[in-house]
């Protein structure tokens, strides 16, 4: 393996993790809460439209995230008892403060995902560690605590971010998804939470064309196998959600029977990324 980021450790050979009260899987909803620029080609709903500037069809889309869809899904993760681990480009700090006050009143966790969603981190061609500080700096003014992780726009990195990450005080980032456990990287205080392509709802619905009840049963699947791996150690679950996908009104039902099921499974701990990363590193 020539990634000089992490070593390989195949998951059998590890020292078992121990989640709080012998839960087997650490469970947090990732919420990504985004920017995206008018006039620049981004996430699509529909490729036939993708390079017209402007582009109504998918910006539109996109757009119905933070007008509509996150308030519908706030409702789902109040039911639950859920604090999502906010996805947050620093660009909603001006465009949508209404999302970010109803974040402080929940007490959501906050993580850097680069200035909005429409600039990949791999293409900041100017001095990055300026770049990720006005990140970083805009979103610790605007919810009152600077942010422990960081999510790349389309997982995005450079070769330095996460050197520059540590720099700028974080911990972890979630753009190596390699593992169901959390693990060191070869840089100093920097660890890798899980995150997850698979269980994501953008790839579900509008990749793989999946159902309501399809995707029910897809978290309902992950959660009982990792369980049931988690006999030799615990196991992160990670649920990667957009508004303006698993917001839309025809899947909120199945949002909630998913939320639902993994709650009230035996032995979930339902948490966020900052305090899986703060167990791992501090037991």
């Amino acid at each position: 393996m020539d990634n000089a980021l992490y070593d390989y450790s195949p998951i059998v050979d590890r020292e078992p993790i121990h989640w709080p009260n012998g839960a087997r899987v650490a469970f947090y909803v990732g919420l990504n809460v985004e920017h995206f620029l008018v006039g620049t080609p981004s996430t699509s709903i529909n490729q036939a439209t993708a390079g017209l500037l402007p582009d109504p069809l998918n910006h539109g889309w996109r757009d119905y995230g933070p007008r509509v869809g996150i308030w519908r899904m706030i409702e789902a993760f109040d039911r639950y008892g859920i604090r999502p681990s906010v996805l947050l480009n620093s660009d909603v700090v001006d465009h949508y403060p209404q999302i970010i006050e109803a974040g402080l009143a929940r007490d959501w966790a906050w993580l850097a995902h680069g200035r909005n969603n429409s600039t990949l981190q791999a293409d900041v061609a100017d001095d990055e560690r300026a770049y990720l500080k006005h990140v970083v700096e805009t979103i610790e003014k605007a919810t009152g605590r600077r942010p422990r992780g960081w999510l790349g726009p389309a997982l995005s990195e450079t070769f330095r971010t996460p050197s520059l990450l540590a720099e700028l005080g974080l911990e972890y980032t979630l753009d190596w998804t390699a593992d169901d456990q959390p693990f060191r990287l070869n840089v100093p205080g920097m660890l890798s939470v899980p995150y997850t392509l698979e269980l994501n709802d953008l790839g579900l619905f509008t990749a793989h064309a999946l159902s309501g009840p399809d995707f029910v049963q897809v978290v309902k699947d992950q959660v009982d196998q990792l369980h049931a791996d988690a006999a030799d150690g615990g196991r992160v679950m990670s649920l990667a959600l957009h508004p303006f996908v698993s917001g839309q009104a025809f899947r909120r039902k199945y949002l909630d029977q998913a939320l639902e099921y993994v709650v009230n499974h035996p032995g979930v701990w339902v948490t966020t990324s900052d305090e899986i990363a703060e167990h791992y590193t501090t037991t």
